[in-house]
């Protein structure tokens, strides 16, 4: 007999149906699966064999062949298992094809016959109800991230027996309900603005590019505060949409990453890789594709620290990622996008020892040396970041002082009007930030006067800066321009733009 039981796969971060045609015929007993099955797929067929029998189920002693449609497209992962299972039990006769045909099953068979968790099952929801499915059966520790999918009966099940039992109508199995509402209520962060003595204008450029989704690389000293910097940028960034949410949390699926009973990502991530990751690690890749930490940084920061201490191929791989907003890896088989739209922010400190331009320490490096070392940073990766800031290590008054400055709620709430603007400016293109603005957008949003244009042609001049520079400046001071709350961008904007441009001005490329 022969049954067809409906599953899903993933490819990139996106997933699309996979039929499990099972057909058992009379003949010496075997159990193959065709259709380009992976090393864990093929792998499944004991898996399979003996949860079937450790339910109290009759494995049938018959040529069993199970086809895994679309045969052109490689097969990978333990998520066949269930619906492997589903399909010989199914041409066996155990229940009727009505009671499986509407609906796809997703899950890891374990030899007892539990069903373990799989990666992926967000994307594999979602392709799922655009199809048409009316049900989707599904390890219970899946069930959460699967239920914020609307417009389709989410199943959670933990044993074979139960999954069976439902389309026997012995059992039926009662679908998860979610709030998707309650998973975006604001946590309590643990850091804050407040927490961070001086560095005025530290804050004020963490502002700036929290407001426009600027690219940041501070230089300063060990000990000057650009990590506790870096790790409160989240706390001043809007709240994540549902949309950015969703984009987001199929990223950390995929990869198997969500967190245990948590449905959605609802704060925008915060990567940190160290210094010796490689580029696929980075950007993604691998024999078989999966995304990177920028694709994990997507809608949210990722923060190299020590910024020179990353290889440099591992460095200009973030090139295309950072124009692009997404990840493009191609193999010989097949090409993959990650979305990474996300915010870089850098810290390194201004030579090997860290000391120089520090007036109470000497620095002890060599030109060479600083030389060598501003070079594992190419000028085209710098043309790419926004804002060059310096953070000079903290005076003792600055730390024994008992004031506190602006926390990160009063920030946020000026971030948060200068974004609403930004929404207003760009709500018939494609794009959120003005970081994001291309020579069109600059042409029409960053107009600038008689005397604002002097004063950038001299800094151009003065600076040698480069074209995507000038690019920079514009979109910073028109982030600025938003803060102030003006609708024009003013000589004194593009001045502040103008001075985020250190590593320009020091001749550090």
């Amino acid at each position: 007999m022969l049954a067809k039981v409906f599953s899903s796969a993933v490819i990139g971060i996106d997933a699309y149906v996979v039929e499990v045609e099972v057909d058992i015929a009379q003949g010496l007993p075997s159990f193959s699966t065709v259709g380009l099955p992976e090393g864990a797929v093929r792998e499944s067929k004991e898996r399979v064999k003996a949860a079937i029998k450790n339910a109290g189920y009759h494995f049938p002693s018959d040529r069993i062949t199970v086809n895994l449609a679309p045969a052109d497209i490689r097969k990978e992962g333990s998520a066949f298992d269930l619906p492997m299972a589903l399909g010989i039990l199914g041409a066996t006769a155990l229940f009727k094809r009505e009671a499986y045909g509407a609906c796809m099953f997703l899950g890891e068979l374990a030899l007892d016959g539990l069903i373990r968790p799989v990666k992926g099952a967000l994307p594999m929801a979602i392709t799922a109800k655009n199809m048409g499915f009316k049900g989707l059966y599904l390890p219970a520790e899946n069930a959460p991230e699967a239920a914020v999918v609307e417009g389709i009966d989410i199943y959670p099940v933990e044993t074979l027996s139960q999954v069976v039992g439902a389309l026997r109508g012995i059992a039926p199995i009662t679908p998860l309900e979610i709030d998707i509402g309650s998973l975006f209520q604001k946590a309590r962060s643990e850091v804050d603005f407040r927490d961070i003595k001086g560095q005025e204008s530290a804050k004020r450029a963490m502002e700036i590019s929290a407001a426009g989704g600027h690219n940041l690389v501070m230089i300063g000293p060990p000990g000057s505060g650009k990590t506790m910097l870096a790790k409160r940028l989240p706390t001043i960034l809007p709240e994540l949409g549902f949309e950015e949410s969703l984009e987001t949390s199929k990223v950390y699926s995929v990869l198997g990453l969500m967190p245990e009973g948590q449905g959605l990502i609802t704060i925008r991530p915060f990567q940190a890789p160290h210094h010796t990751i490689s580029d696929a690690g980075l950007i993604g890749g691998g024999q078989t594709p999966k995304p990177g930490q920028v694709s994990l940084s997507h809608n949210g920061v990722l923060f190299l620290d020590e910024l020179p201490e990353f290889r440099r191929n591992v460095l200009e791989v973030l090139r295309q990622p950072m124009e692009d907003g997404q990840v493009t890896i191609s193999r010989a088989n097949s090409t993959v996008s990650y979305p990474a739209q996300f915010m870089l922010v850098a810290a390194m400190n201004p030579c090997p020892c860290g000391f120089l331009g520090d007036t109470k320490r000497e620095c002890t490096c060599t030109y060479v040396q600083i030389q060598r070392y501003r070079a594992k940073i190419s000028g085209p990766l710098l043309d790419r970041i926004d804002l060059h800031l310096d953070v000079p290590a903290v005076p003792y008054r600055d730390l024994a002082s008992v004031e506190e400055g602006p926390d990160s709620a009063e920030i946020l709430n000026r971030v948060i009007q200068a974004r609403g603007l930004q929404q207003q400016r760009f709500k018939r293109a494609k794009i959120h930030t003005n970081a994001h603005m291309n020579s069109r957008h600059l042409k029409q949003f960053c107009k600038i006067g008689p005397e604002s244009s002097a004063l950038l042609e001299k800094a151009m001049d003065r600076f040698g800066l480069s074209a995507r520079a000038h690019a920079r400046i514009l979109k910073l001071a028109r982030t600025i321009a938003d803060l102030a709350q003006s609708r024009d961008i003013r000589a004194p904007h593009i001045a502040e733009a103008i001075q985020y441009r250190t590593l320009d001005r020091k001749g550090l490329r």
